[in-house]
């Protein structure tokens, strides 16, 4: 009984999205386990559930719900024309709100108007802006006019920005005046002066030969556009130029560029087809629960420059007609606690650091929180232990962490809103559907038995175009039979669902020990005293390296090295245990927010006197 009893719970892991249907569908808990797989038995599959008997790291996400044939512009269409009065989007900061119709009709504009400036399908358009409402704006209106849109993020400086834009040929701009103290048009001038005495609005520019003109969201700059100027250019010829697109327009066709986070050479340019993104957003907004529930309202903290917000927020909004609510422009975590209770926002995103930060504000007990059924963590790996104290002090018992890399569109593992404690702490969910992935060992690449950890690689529709303009690195990226190397040491299990133990470019060897930092940071998060915490690797002239954990202290906190290491005693292996403790008030971060390791480990080496 015993047996049949964990093969059942198994069972319903593997049914997950079925069983939460069927909860919200029927409106009532499941209180038996028996009641659980009765229901599940009885849906329409095509074949009976059964255990699955996998003895290699390969699983496959085999699904009953085909692929969505749609462009980005195709599918916010039928979602307008499907609940044309239902909020799309939210825009606290600024005090605007748009239903689908509304929504629709800018978008059909903004689109038009881009054709009337010349614009044309396959052109680039940067979008170098805070979360505003012009951001989703020129992401539908790009996708629909067969611009491709190049995600900007909006804390580059003129360097980054610079090679970005030459690096895919940007042909226009769109950015504010300002936002805090990023100076946006200035930093512009100064790779392009040649605006300055741009009459017309139309450049022409030395350093930016693609470069025909920049947009502004707001204010009046010499030499720029405006963006009211876009939304009212275009004539009636426009409008059948755009319509007479519609029909070109295939959903294999290349619709954005994501900028990898360049930890260790110059960002690359990540190419998605409407096909990735569409579907990424479906099938996470499936198994999410979007589909079934009758009023969920998102809040976006993410950037929306990010597969994050860009995918999970913007292209779920158009497939499955969920609310976005976006508390401010950049991110604020008291303004995202007032959007959550004043908008009665049912679903949460957030990286573990916004969580940290959410949970860290001093007036965190006074707000109305009990409307958050749901949410995503992602963006980078979750502690076990921030995972825990997010379903007990926030209550959100759905809450779910997602895995994936910009490369993948972005989303290949999932949890299910159901799952159980063990499986919301331990791993980082199933596998998509229509994915496939599988653990390699990383030299050989042979296919490893199954639990045994390796190389993860993905395979499906959501595997990237490519990077822009780069064959050679695309080849070293995805190979000849179409798998997507991530370099994320992991392990599968039986069911699908998949552990990530680190990089294999972080992997510490000491002494002849593979040492995986993740593990160590997991188990550092259980100290009480321990706000944030980063492991690498540095030298060591005996051992080729040493553990040293950089770590940051809750506020108020006191520690020493002794004390971290005495509470790793007996805990985790002595040689895990790190050698180097360094406490710090932060971290070197790429422009897109990443902890750079690798200068992180430059910086301790030079502290610590280890230097040659």
């Amino acid at each position: 009984m015993a047996m049949a009893a964990y093969h059942a719970e198994k069972l319903l892991r593997c049914c997950g999205y079925y069983t939460e249907l069927l909860k919200i569908s029927l409106g009532k808990p499941w209180n038996q386990k028996s009641e659980k797989i009765k229901y599940c038995r009885s849906l329409h599959v095509d074949s009976p559930p059964c255990i699955p008997s996998l003895t290699n790291s390969y699983v496959h996400g085999t699904s009953t719900v085909s692929l969505l044939p749609l462009t980005v512009g195709e599918a916010l269409q039928t979602t307008a024309a499907k609940w044309p009065d239902r909020d799309a989007v939210v825009f606290l900061q600024d005090n605007i709100q748009k239903t689908f119709s509304q929504f629709q009709q800018d978008v059909d504009q903004l689109a038009a108007g881009l054709v009337a400036l010349g614009l044309k399908k396959g052109d680039r358009l940067g979008l170098w802006c805070p979360n505003i409402y012009e951001w989703i704006l020129f992401q539908f209106a790009t996708a629909k006019a067969g611009i491709i849109l190049v995600s900007l993020n909006p804390a580059y400086q003129l360097t980054e920005l610079e090679f970005a834009l030459r690096k895919v040929q940007c042909n226009a701009v769109v950015c504010p005046t300002q936002s805090k103290s990023q100076r946006f048009c200035d930093i512009l001038r100064k790779i392009c002066p040649e605006l300055n005495t741009a009459a017309s609005g139309i450049i022409k520019s030395l350093r930016l030969p693609d470069l025909r003109m920049v947009i502004v969201t707001e204010g009046r700059q010499p030499g720029m556009l405006h963006v009211d100027d876009v939304m009212q250019a275009a004539e009636s010829q426009h409008y059948q130029q755009l319509d007479s697109l519609q029909r070109i327009l295939s959903f294999d066709d290349p619709i954005n560029i994501q900028f990898t986070s360049g930890t260790t050479g110059n960002p690359k340019g990540v190419t998605l087809s409407h096909h990735n993104i569409v579907n990424n957003a479906y099938f996470v907004g499936l198994r999410m629960g979007y589909s079934l529930r009758p009023n969920v309202r998102v809040c976006v903290p993410v950037p929306m420059y990010h597969c994050f917000g860009s995918v999970l927020g913007g292209v779920c909004m158009a497939v499955h007609g969920i609310t976005l609510v976006f508390p401010s422009a950049v991110y604020d975590g008291q303004a995202n606690l007032e959007a959550i209770q004043k908008e009665r926002c049912t679903v949460i995103y957030g990286t573990p650091t916004m969580y940290i930060d959410l949970l860290s504000q001093p007036n965190f007990g006074k707000y109305d929180l009990s409307s958050v059924e749901t949410g995503i963590v992602g963006g980078s790996s979750c502690p076990t232990e921030l995972m825990k104290r997010v379903r007990s002090i926030m209550n959100v018992k759905g809450m779910t962490v997602a895995y994936g890399t910009t490369e993948n569109s972005p989303i290949t593992f999932l949890q299910f809103p159901l799952d159980g404690q063990e499986l919301k702490t331990e791993t980082v969910g199933c596998i998509m559907n229509h994915t496939e992935a599988k653990v390699v060992e990383p030299s050989s690449g042979k296919l490893l038995p199954l639990g045994q950890t390796g190389e993860l690689l993905i395979r499906g529709y959501c595997v990237m175009r490519g990077y822009w303009n780069e064959p050679d690195k695309t080849c070293k990226s995805i190979s000849d039979d179409g798998w997507y190397k991530t370099g994320d040491i992991a392990s599968l299990d039986g069911f699908g669902y998949c552990r990530i133990e680190g990089r294999i470019k972080d992997m510490i060897i000491r002494g002849g020990e593979n040492i995986y930092p993740a593990e160590i940071e997991q188990f550092l998060y259980t100290h009480p005293k321990v706000k944030e915490v980063q492991v690498i690797g540095v030298k060591d002239e005996r051992l080729g390296e040493q553990v040293c954990a950089c770590i940051k202290l809750a506020e108020g906190e006191h520690c020493t090295e002794e004390e971290i290491r005495e509470y790793c005693k007996g805990q985790i292996s002595h040689f895990k245990i790190p050698h180097f403790v360094v406490f710090v008030n932060s971290y070197p971060l790429t422009a897109s927010g990443k902890i750079q390791k690798n200068i992180l480990c430059a910086e301790m080496e030079k502290k610590l006197g280890l230097c040659l």
